[in-house]
């Protein structure tokens, strides 16, 4: 349906559908991806809102109304694009209390700890430079991503050491002797002591 915003409260919009007929959008059903304080950042009173009827209370006379329903949510897409692991280019946009915050997308603002910006040379990626982040955390309930550039390196200097203790170890193993060697070589000892009397 399409309804026309008539009021708004704290916790949501009013819209008209019919006359006399009213119902309430909930600020959490305004958008997938804006998190909004107060429904006057999303609407004004007047606007035309396409919406879905999520709830109908007959007896309380009271209809639920939702205006993110129309579309389809884009975090259900999010979820894969930008899946734990996965690596993406972005500056950073802003640096904030413990951390800072890179925007990949309109919808996707991602927070990066303090302790996430370190970059090989020890220093911090800095407000407006752009780098790789790797995503750490995905929350699609709550619309949560975390992100880090370390991880980028920090994994990498792992799977070396890791790599590199691999090789050692199988190295050892080649060289290490057997129970058939220390057989031999008793056996030639064996053999000298032997001949010496």
């Amino acid at each position: 349906h399409t309804g026309i915003v008539r009021n708004f409260t704290n916790f949501g919009v009013f819209v008209e559908l019919e006359e006399g007929i009213d119902g309430l959008i909930y600020i959490s059903d305004l958008s997938w991806t804006k998190k909004i304080k107060h429904p006057s950042e999303f609407c004004n009173v007047g606007d035309n809102l396409e919406v879905v009827v999520l709830e109908l209370d007959v007896e309380g006379r009271k209809l639920s109304l939702g205006h993110k329903q129309t579309t389809d949510n884009p975090w259900d897409k999010y979820e894969t694009e930008f899946a734990l692991g996965t690596v993406h280019t972005a500056e950073i946009s802003e640096i904030v209390d413990k951390g800072a915050t890179i925007e990949f997308n309109e919808d996707i603002v991602a927070f990066v700890p303090t302790r996430h910006l370190e970059k090989e040379d020890g220093k911090k990626v800095g407000k407006g430079e752009t780098a790789e982040f790797k995503i750490i955390e995905f929350n699609k309930e709550f619309k949560r991503v975390v992100a880090s550039h370390t991880a980028i390196f920090k994994e990498e200097e792992i799977a070396n050491v890791k790599a590199a203790a691999k090789k050692a170890e199988a190295q050892a193993a080649e060289s290490k002797p057997t129970l058939g060697d220390a057989n031999d070589a008793l056996q030639a000892l064996k053999d000298k002591m032997d001949g010496k009397k």
